[in-house]
Parts: structure tokens; C-alpha cells; sequence
């Protein structure tokens, strides 16, 4: 069959982004025998010529549509990203027969509702590698699609639970200028290039989404798995990449020999990642600096320690403290994250965060007030008992929580402090 996959994510929130799990779809789906052609659609000025031009010529039998983001997650303005979608799912509809299949980070977390949104055909919710393969053999076959893990279908809802798989190594890689590309716009310095070797997160923090996305279940490529990959990357000329698992130094012993095996293969990189400040020594941070570590995402998320246990934080503030040192003694960039507004916030407890985040003095801070609901999660079920949402709402068109006694000084106040603070952002 021929498979016409399109990353619709148009959006560069912090950053230009790198379609990876759609890449690894690609590689899973030609790796089953059928002929697959890629679109980013990011940076692309005339998108419906491109989509235009790629299906008349390609002719495919399935449509595949990543979504990566449902909005920008931005309370003051939020800024809903499905429409810009919705426009790609019509313009394949207008152009081609062929069924339209959802799937992605964000349609993961709304499964029924952004399938009916945009219209789509179907849609694959969590791990596609394996359960898209599964829907194209039935499909080619015009088989029963009843029994495909997390697929989704209109009216219906989710047919069965998605099912992560346990061992990553068994996914074929993704190729370069294959599966993954560069935007024709960009060049090698201006993105970090996307390396995922860990799935899933057991942290349970009580906003987080990633459980809806990967589950729970921690799951790891093999050390040699995982390096193998940047050395294919870094010997066609890469230099930045970014590995994008949830926490990279859990566990910490698979991130020292993950450290270890790049030090040892002399890769010649520069690459940043997500830290959790918690269970982190200065060996690690040692390892991570001579492999060629530069930057950190630090999101300690507050300077409350109250706080910090309402968002089912494990650590302290004294263990931010200490992890921020150490990262700054090897010259590590920081880049610290405050979420600002939820459960049990004061006045008090804000200061006490923006005072905590001023102490770091890392190289960067992020501020974000007010916390994007997201469903089957501690914070949706709390905001639900304080009636700020009702139990059957479609929280897809975005809904934030904001303690009440915050509503308009809290934006005030991180206003203030951001235009005195040039390394400041929201």
C-alpha cells in the first residue's frame, strides 16, 4: 500500500521541532513492505500546493496525520492549534479517497473529541508503531479493525486500550533524509535534533499528560540501541541533538552508561535534556558535561515546598539548590520552569517562588500562569470537585486552573518581575 504520512505541527512554541515519532512510524511501516512518503509540514509557505503536488503524484491508499499540539498551553492568549489541522485533514479530503488517520502526542490525549473535531476517518491513541502497522494489514485486506489497540473510531469512541510495547529495540530506526528531515529553511545549528530513548514516566505529576501519551511504564532502548542511532546522526553531520525523554537521569545508572558510551565512542556532539531535580549526583552531571551536555530543561516548577507536594513533587527545594550548583560548576546552561496558579497557591507562596527562582540564577527562566487542565489527571479531578469545570466537560478547546485569589495580580506581578529580569520569559 502506499502511505502519505503529514506532521501538521506548524507551531515552533520554544523551539523549531523535528516530527520524531512520526519518523519512527515511517520506519515502521515501510520496514512492513508498503511504500511511504513523508510530509513536515513545518515551514512550509504554500501548504495546500504541497499537499496538492504530494498526493496527485503519490496517489495514497492511507492518509496518516500527526498532531502534535492542541494549544500553546498560554492562558492570557491561548492560542488553539486544531484549526490549522483541521485545514490539512480538509484539503486531503477535497484532494483523495483515502482514509484520514489520526494520531500523535496531542490527538493522543484527546482521542474521541479531536477525532470528531477535525473530521477524520479514524485515529490511533498512544504507540503507533505497531498498532498502525496492524490497522494498514486489515485495511489492505478489508479485515476486522476491532481489535487494533487504541484505535478510535467516529461515534464509537476507543475500541480497545493502546498498549505500549516493551521492547523499543524491536522499532526499526529511523533514517535520515528518509523518515526525518530537515525543513529546507533550517540549517544544522538552528534545531536540536530530536533523540527519544526512554518512554513512559511513573512520576504521576498531578497536571502532567505524558501518562495519556506513554503511559506509565518506563521503557528504555538499549544503551547500544540509543547511541548507535546519534552516531548514525552525527556522522551524516548533525551536531545538536536533544533528547527528549520525559526525566534523562532515570534511572540514573542507564543514564551514566548512556553518558559513558558516547564519552567512550568519542562522538563529537552537543546535546541537552529534561532533568527531574531528584536522585541526581555529581558523577552524573560530570558524565553529562564530558559527553557533551550544554544545556538542561530544570523544571522545578516552584519555590514552595508545599506546593511542590500538592503537584506530587518527590523533591525538595534543597535539592534543586544542590542540582542547579552542580550544573553550573560544569558550565551547563540552565533553564529553569515555574508553573504558577495551582491548587493551594497564595500570594505568599508566589513570592516565595519567584524569590527561590532569582536565588538560581540560571541562564534562563520560564514563567507560566495558570495550569492547562488535562483530563484523567489529579488536577482535572480537582478542579472538577471546585467546580471550575464541570465532570463532563471537553476540556479539548483549552481550560487552565487559576487559585482564585491570583486572578489578575498573579499576571501583574510575573509582569514585573519578567520586564527587570532580561533572561525571563513566559
Amino acid at each position: 500500500m502506499k502511505i502519505l504520512l503529514i506532521s501538521a505541527n506548524t507551531e515552533q512554541i520554544n523551539m523549531p521541532v523535528l516530527p520524531l515519532g512520526m519518523a519512527y512510524i515511517g520506519a515502521a511501516v515501510q520496514n512492513a513492505g508498503h511504500d511511504v512518503k513523508i510530509l513536515n509540514l513545518m515551514m512550509v509557505q504554500d501548504i495546500r500546493g504541497l499537499l496538492s503536488e504530494s498526493i496527485s503524484g503519490f496517489l495514497p491508499d492511507v492518509i496518516g496525520i500527526s498532531v502534535r499540539n492542541i494549544d500553546d498551553q498560554v492562558m492570557e492568549t491561548p492560542n488553539f492549534l486544531l484549526d490549522r489541522v483541521k485545514t490539512v485533514v480538509n484539503e486531503c479530503r477535497s484532494l483523495s479517497n483515502a482514509p484520514v488517520v489520526l494520531g500523535g502526542a496531542g490527538y493522543s490525549i484527546f482521542p474521541g473529541s479531536a477525532l470528531e473535531y477535525l473530521k477524520a476517518d479514524m485515529g490511533i491513541q498512544g504507540e503507533g508503531e505497531k498498532a498502525f502497522v496492524m490497522l494498514l494489514e486489515q485495511l489492505e485486506l478489508k479485515g476486522d479493525i476491532s481489535k487494533i489497540p487504541g484505535l478510535c473510531l467516529p461515534g464509537t469512541g476507543l475500541l480497545g486500550k493502546s498498549r505500549p510495547v516493551k521492547e523499543l529495540d524491536n522499532f526499526p530506526q529511523p533514517i535520515l533524509n528518509t523518515h526525518l528531515r530537515f525543513p529546507s529553511i533550517l540549517k544544522n545549528e538552528d534545531i536540536w535534533f530530536p533523540i527519544q530513548t526512554r518512554r513512559g514516566c511513573a512520576m504521576n505529576c498531578s497536571y502532567c499528560s505524558t501518562a495519556n501519551i506513554e503511559g506509565r511504564l518506563l521503557r528504555k532502548h538499549s544503551v547500544a540501541y540509543a547511541v548507535d542511532l546519534i552516531r548514525q546522526y552525527a556522522n551524516a553531520g548533525i551536531n545538536n541533538f536533544y533528547f527528549v525523554d520525559n526525566t534523562f537521569n532515570f534511572p540514573l545508572s542507564y543514564a551514566k552508561a548512556l553518558c559513558d558510551r558516547i564519552i567512550a565512542e568519542r562522538l563529537n556532539i552537543r546535546w541537552r535534556c529534561i532533568l527531574y531535580p531528584w536522585k541526581i549526583d555529581e558523577e552524573l552531571v560530570e558524565k553529562m558535561a564530558r559527553s557533551g551536555c550544554k544545556e538542561v530543561s530544570l523544571g522545578f516548577e516552584s519555590g514552595s515546598e508545599n506546593i511542590l507536594k500538592r503537584m506530587n513533587k518527590h523533591y525538595t527545594l534543597d535539592d534543586v539548590r544542590r542540582i542547579s550548583k552542580m550544573l553550573g560548576k560544569q558550565q551547563i546552561r540552565r533553564m529553569g520552569f515555574l508553573l504558577l496558579g495551582g491548587p493551594g497557591e497564595t500570594k505568599d507562596s508566589v513570592k516565595q517562588s519567584l524569590y527561590f527562582a532569582d536565588s538560581l540564577e540560571t541562564e534562563a527562566m520560564k514563567i507560566t500562569s495558570g495550569i492547562r487542565i488535562y483530563p484523567h489527571t489529579a488536577l482535572h479531578r480537582i478542579a472538577i470537585d471546585k467546580k471550575m469545570i464541570g465532570p463532563d466537560e471537553d476540556l479539548l478547546f483549552p481550560k487552565f486552573y487559576m487559585a482564585e485569589e491570583l486572578k489578575g495580580w498573579l499576571e501583574e506581578v510575573v509582569a514585573e518581575w519578567i520586564e527587570s529580569r532580561e533572561n525571563w520569559m513566559r
